[in-house]
């Protein structure tokens, strides 16, 4: 049994049919989350448990709110890319018993946000993927955080050659940003579980001890 198997039927034995349990999975950018998401979505229908996932990153606020707004394009980034507050009372508040959610969900071409309903009528567990997962006005919604824990180098490496071109933007955005968050809200300590770059790159999940 391999790594994700094992945490799948943990999440067995902690599931509550009076609401649902709300899974994390928090990481930097190009970490490996959505590998991690999908694999986890794909197990537990195997186990006929129905999942929904939710990725953080489709709730973004429209870029006026989040560019140019005169403050440290690090702290514009980790404060203003999402409506942090709004979205604990919209979002996380709502995720373990409600059925039906409306939420903020960010169209690129019109860059704005349009409201769309959410079915979770049924949904036995709910996938919630994103950066800055662990920041204080959402960990206390998760019930299992899983931290994916991937180097800067090979992160870097995932972004596209235009991308990666414009060294500055990640130098004052992103990174200081990233630092930010791992020294002051430590989420590798406060995770339930760290999987690895090198376990996600491998793609086996074995756990110690488990045969080749």
């Amino acid at each position: 049994m391999n790594i994700l198997e094992k945490l799948v039927s943990e999440f067995m034995l902690m599931i509550n049919h009076k609401h649902r349990l709300i899974i994390g999975i928090d990481g930097l950018s190009r970490s490996g989350k959505t590998t991690i998401v999908k694999k986890l979505a794909a197990l537990l229908e195997e186990s006929e448990m129905k999942s929904q996932i939710l990725h953080l990153d489709d709730h973004i606020v429209d870029r006026t709110k989040r560019y140019g707004t005169g403050e440290a394009e690090w702290k514009e980034y980790y404060y203003r890319q999402w409506e942090v507050e709004k979205l604990s009372e919209i979002l996380f508040e709502k995720l373990h018993h409600d059925n039906e959610l409306l939420l903020p969900f960010y169209d690129d071409q019109m860059d704005q946000q349009v409201y769309k309903k959410l079915n979770l009528m049924g949904k036995n567990v709910v996938l919630v993927e994103g950066i800055f997962l662990q920041r204080k006005e959402w960990k206390e919604y998760l019930d299992y955080t899983i931290f994916i824990d991937c180097p800067r180098h090979i992160r870097f490496e995932r972004e596209n050659a235009r991308t990666r071109e414009n060294i500055e933007k990640f130098e004052n955005r992103y990174w200081k940003s990233e630092d930010y968050y791992l020294e002051k809200l430590s989420p590798k300590v406060k995770a339930d579980k760290v999987l690895t770059c090198h376990q996600l790159m491998e793609g086996s999940f074995r756990t110690e001890g488990d045969s080749e």
